[in-house]
């Protein structure tokens, strides 16, 4: 299948952060679109995550470990590890999860 993030549409999950999603039989893909100063709590999943920045600063922390992510950073969440994090600049991330996440497959689908 192809596509272009253009052709998707994008969603508000929370306050301050859009993503568009992309869904395959294992991983999801989303870009995020994020607001300067807007915070993603403590949390974990049994999602494997791996984060790109694209544009921007985002302060990422993982297992009490904090970086400031610029474009081209990457880091690799393992499964169930904390982390959060805030928008330092108006800034653009690229996740991928394995396995999917249906909670934002289900989110891809509403009306």
């Amino acid at each position: 299948m192809f596509t272009n993030f253009k052709n998707i549409p994008k969603i508000e999950v929370i306050p301050g952060y859009t993503a568009q999603f992309i869904h395959g039989k294992t991983h999801t893909i989303a870009l995020w679109h994020i607001k300067k100063g807007y915070r993603i709590p403590l949390h974990h999943h049994h999602h494997e995550q791996i984060v790109q920045a694209i544009e921007g600063e985002f302060e990422l922390v993982v297992d009490g470990e904090s970086k400031i992510c610029r474009a081209g950073d990457i880091a690799v969440i393992p499964s169930n590890v904390p982390h959060e994090g805030v928008s330092v600049t108006d800034c653009v991330l690229l996740d991928t999860f394995c396995p999917v996440r249906e909670d934002y497959r289900a989110l891809s689908q509403r009306d």
